[in-house]
C-alpha cells in the first residue's frame, strides 16, 4: 500500500530483457531515499507500478517486470536515462497525506493537453472510457504514481491542476503531450462498483458494454 506522495526520482540505469520480462535497475537521485534504506523483497512504487526489489547495489536497486506488467504500464516505454517516481510502500502508523494506492495500475493514459497559468498548469490525460467511470471531480486519482485531486472529468479524458512543487519533484514537470502515463482508480469506487453489480444493481462498466455514458 502507498499513498501516492512521491518520495523522489530515480533514472534507469539498465534495462534487460529476459524470458519472461523485463528487469530494470534504477538509480534513486541523491535527495530521494538511498539504497540502503531498501531490503530485498521491498515494495516500491515505480511511476505508480508496484515492484519488488529484487538486487540492492550502493546506489541503484533491481527489480523485474513481467509480461502483464509491461502490456498494461507505461514501463514498456521506459529507455535507459528515463527520469522515474519513487515512493515506498507506507509504513503502519505512518501520517496519511495523499490516499490508499495499492500500486495495481488500472490503465495507461496519454497526455492530451498541458495549459500552463504562470507557474501552475492544467493537464489533461485521454483515457479510455471504462477509466473515467469511476472519476469524480474533486476525488481522488493517481497519475504515475501521484496522488492527485480530480478537477474535471469527461467521458475520455480528465484534468488535474498541478502546483509548482509537484511539477518540481515529480516526472509530471518533464510530460509532453503524447507522452504516456500509468492510472491507478481510486479502490474505494472499485469496491462499490463491484457491490452494486452483486447486489443486482447496474455496474458503471455495464454503461461501457452498451456504449452509452451515465448521466
Amino acid at each position: 500500500m502507498f499513498t501516492g506522495l512521491v518520495e523522489g526520482q530515480g533514472t534507469v540505469r539498465i534495462l534487460q530483457e529476459e524470458t519472461d520480462g523485463l528487469r530494470l535497475t534504477i538509480a534513486p537521485d541523491a535527495s530521494c531515499f538511498s539504497s540502503n534504506e531498501v531490503a530485498i523483497g521491498d515494495s516500491i512504487a515505480i511511476c505508480g507500478c508496484c515492484l519488488t526489489a529484487v538486487k540492492i547495489a550502493e546506489d541503484s536497486l533491481d527489480f523485474e517486470a513481467g509480461e502483464e506488467t509491461l502490456s498494461k504500464t507505461s514501463l514498456g516505454d521506459f529507455k535507459v536515462g528515463t527520469r522515474v517516481n519513487l515512493e515506498r510502500s507506507l509504513a503502519v502508523g505512518a501520517r496519511l497525506g495523499g490516499h490508499f494506492v495499492q500500486g495495481h495500475v488500472d490503465g495507461v493514459a496519454t497526455v492530451d493537453l498541458i495549459d500552463r497559468s504562470g507557474e501552475w498548469v492544467n493537464m489533461w490525460f485521454k483515457v479510455p472510457p471504462e477509466l473515467t467511470l469511476l472519476m469524480v471531480p474533486k476525488g481522488s486519482i493517481t497519475v504515475d504514481g501521484i496522488s492527485l485531486t480530480l478537477v474535471n472529468v469527461e467521458s475520455d479524458r480528465f484534468s488535474v491542476a498541478l502546483i509548482p512543487h509537484t511539477l518540481e519533484v515529480t516526472t509530471l514537470g518533464d510530460r509532453a503531450v503524447g507522452q504516456r502515463v500509468n492510472i491507478e482508480q481510486d479502490v474505494l469506487g472499485k469496491y462499490v462498483a463491484k457491490l452494486m453489480s452483486r447486489e443486482g444493481g447496474v455496474s458503471p462498466w455495464d454503461f461501457v458494454n452498451k456504449n452509452t455514458t451515465p448521466e
